[in-house]
């Protein structure tokens, strides 16, 4: 499987040069024909892989490509396009600021974020080459990135972050998303392609001002995904912080202790013991049942009772998410349910990144044949399918882009178990 994983990463590796900014860039495309860009998660995910692989140089090389574009104020978007002209879809030119200036015909980046994991993959890279010279490189770019989603996103002072975008959640056309944009058919169609396209096109009018868009509220979702690698990536930020004396160590350590506690109270819903995403100024719970239902579960400072009856109600439940190749992407009763290809996607297929995510957490707490199942089951899709974007979780079958890159999240997964027996 490294043997695989390894060749897959280098047939999809990208290096050059950007004259427009220059700077040698150097990242992994999840997909040599779907995905060609550089992605921000996706580029964590390949930190990660390549850190189990025992690669930490070219982590690091992803890394600071990553960071290249970073604004002054700390922004990194969702999307870095490399020496390239206009993206694959033409609706995502939405997704970039309307300040073009024929930025278009050069190096530029997306005007969304992406799920904050970055801070976890930095430390990855550093445990696994114990690089200090990199961390200290890394840190300050970190902090900005951070400081700004606390000052631009969490609009209400609370500890949530918003996103002010479908795709700004990783999870591209969740079913919880459906509410907010007014979609009431459950099998997505051509009219909620429209829905959310136009909200992105009225982030560009805005100039994707968050101050304005959020008074404006038409897409205003606090994901619980988003803030639950927000609030573990807050806490990272405090360690990496403490390992070489930063004195701003204790700025992180206070906004996780606020971000859980908001997680606890805003979105845990204590009647069907799941976690939902909230949405509007209200913070209306969106009681749809995704995988991000027991992602707080994760958290240390989640209290023991809730994660174990979350996950036992849920995790566990053959007529929602255990299935014979977990984990599916929405409760499998759910209306929205389709386990098929689809150009709406998360919505039923199974992705890695689920398997990923939970993995430690169950490793460590007790159900340890529960989290090598998910390996067992990666393993199994590859087998059959290939290294393929997403899976049905009945068959096995594999949909979407090929060549695809989480897959590889396998090795991580085997490290971590092999370092436990350790």
């Amino acid at each position: 499987m490294r043997e695989k994983v390894n060749q897959l990463l280098d047939e999809n590796m990208v290096k050059g040069y950007s004259k427009s900014i220059g700077h040698h860039f150097h990242y992994t495309k999840p997909s040599p024909t779907s995905y060609p860009f550089q992605f921000f998660w996706d580029t964590c995910f390949h930190a990660f892989i390549l850190a189990a692989l025992n690669r930490a140089e070219m982590a690091k090389k992803h890394l600071e490509s990553l960071f290249a574009l970073q604004k002054a104020n700390g922004f990194v978007g969702h999307m870095i396009y490399w020496n390239n002209i206009f993206p694959k879809r033409l609706s995502d030119l939405f997704q970039s600021s309307p300040n073009l200036k024929f930025k278009l015909l050069k190096t530029h980046m997306s005007a969304l974020l992406q799920p904050p994991i970055v801070a976890q993959a930095v430390k990855r890279v550093c445990d696994n080459s114990a690089d200090q010279v990199f961390l200290k490189k890394m840190l300050p770019k970190l902090k900005k990135y951070y400081n700004w989603i606390a000052s631009n996103r969490d609009f209400e002072g609370n500890g949530l972050i918003s996103i002010i975008s479908p795709f700004e959640s990783g999870i591209d056309w969740k079913p919880s998303f459906d509410e907010v944009v007014n979609f009431s058919s459950k099998r997505a169609n051509w009219r909620l392609f429209v829905k959310v396209v136009w909200i992105d096109f009225r982030n560009f009018l805005n100039n994707y001002n968050c101050r304005k868009i959020y008074e404006q509220g038409y897409f205003i979702v606090k994901e619980v995904g988003f803030n639950t690698i927000y609030a573990q990536n807050l806490l990272t930020m405090h360690q990496l912080c403490e390992k070489i004396a930063d004195p701003d160590a204790q700025i992180y350590k206070s906004r996780y202790d606020q971000t859980v506690k908001s997680i606890l109270e805003v979105m845990y819903d204590k009647e069907t013991a799941a976690f939902y995403d909230v949405h509007d100024k209200d913070n209306k719970k969106i009681k749809v049942l995704t995988p991000t239902a027991f992602f707080p579960t994760v958290i240390k400072d989640i209290p023991t009772d809730i994660s174990k009856k979350v996950l036992q109600n849920h995790f566990f439940n053959k007529d929602e998410f255990d299935v014979p190749y977990p984990i599916p992407s929405v409760s499998i009763n759910h209306p929205a349910f389709n386990p098929n290809q689809s150009l709406f996607i998360w919505r039923g297929p199974t992705w890695i990144l689920y398997n990923w995510f939970m993995h430690k957490h169950l490793m460590e707490n007790d159900w340890e044949k529960e989290a090598h199942k998910l390996i067992e089951s990666i393993e199994k899709l590859i087998e059959i399918s290939g290294f393929r974007e997403y899976y049905n979780p009945f068959t096995g079958e594999g949909h979407g882009a090929r060549d695809f890159t989480w897959s590889g999240l396998v090795i991580d997964m085997i490290q971590m178990e092999k370092n436990k027996k350790l």
